[in-house]
């Protein structure tokens, strides 16, 4: 077909195609559309044109398909559902239903804090949805994988955030410091120079070259801690520490956690700290799609009990 006339093509058209086959006849479709007669006849020659075929010829018992033409019914009925679904909304939400699996971006930190509610939920609402939580570290571009959909949205708590992401705000929590319980520190108190002489365990940045929110804020106060060891995943800080002499800085729930079950002693921070906030993120691609909306409420509702 001649990529011109195909161009010629629309809805109103399709939709006389559609009408003129099924009622076989230019005086009824001109009805039922509520059109003139002159005008169905002039949009008939023009599908004519556009097909180079007759469609409809008069028979004994008035018009009747040519064979082209009765192909063409299926193609008119398929071609106006698909403009049909394309301009109305998209089919409501229902998670009991729902098969699809959502992809999650979050720091190893949050696995046994928060992860376990937001699956929680996940279960309860949506029994027969799949959820893959991809762990964060200094090589995932997730500013990308939300972009290209591979991540539905992203959970953390690091500066310099790309601007145009959506954020929303998840909770906040106290800095504080854990070391082993045997340390002497524990007994003579955890004063700043204490702190800054220390050697430090802390966990691999995110991105490489930036700073963490510990290590930006005590810069901004004129200090700078001596961090001796890295790890990259939080799960093995209280391994490290029930063996070691290191200082961890971080939050208190994750600290309260790791003390439940380790000889870990929590300490206050000794300089002041803004507290660590952590947010969710999400590509404007994601913005209105409803499944991913339901998907940032159950972890919005999730991370309201973390600190519960």
């Amino acid at each position: 077909m001649n990529q011109k006339l195909a161009d010629q093509l629309d809805t109103n058209l399709l939709r006389v195609l559609h009408t003129l086959l099924t009622e076989r006849s230019v005086t009824r479709t001109a009805m039922k559309l509520g059109q003139s007669q002159p005008a169905i006849s002039n949009m008939l020659k023009r599908l004519r044109d556009i097909t180079g075929d007759a469609i409809l010829v008069r028979g004994k018992n008035g018009m009747t398909p040519t064979e082209r033409g009765q192909s063409l019914l299926l193609l008119a009925r398929q071609g106006l559902s698909v403009m049909e679904s394309i301009a109305s909304p998209p089919p409501a939400f229902v998670p009991a239903t729902t098969e699809r699996t959502f992809h999650l971006g979050a720091p190893d930190y949050l696995s046994a804090l928060l992860i376990p509610l937001i699956m929680e939920k996940v279960r309860e609402q949506a029994p027969h949805a799949g959820l893959v939580i991809h762990s964060l570290n200094a090589g995932f571009d997730y500013a990308t994988a939300l972009e290209t959909g591979e991540l539905d949205c992203v959970i953390g708590n690091w500066p310099d955030l790309p601007p145009h992401l959506h954020l929303a705000q998840l909770f906040e929590d106290e800095v504080v410091c854990m070391v082993n319980r045997k340390h002497p520190v524990v007994s003579k108190g955890l004063s700043i120079k204490y702190y800054l002489e220390m050697a430090h365990l802390a966990p691999t940045p995110y991105m490489m070259g930036h700073r963490s929110i510990i290590d930006t804020a005590l810069a901004e106060q004129g200090y700078k801690r001596r961090i001796q060891m890295t790890i990259p995943y939080f799960g093995m800080v209280p391994y490290v520490l029930s063996r070691t002499d290191l200082i961890f800085t971080t939050s208190r729930s994750f600290a309260v956690q790791c003390a439940t079950d380790w000889p870990i002693e929590i300490l206050p921070m000794p300089i002041s700290m803004p507290k660590m906030q952590f947010f969710m993120l999400w590509h404007e691609r994601a913005h209105a799609a409803t499944e991913v909306q339901w998907l940032r409420r159950i972890v919005a509702e999730s991370s309201a009990k973390v600190l519960a």
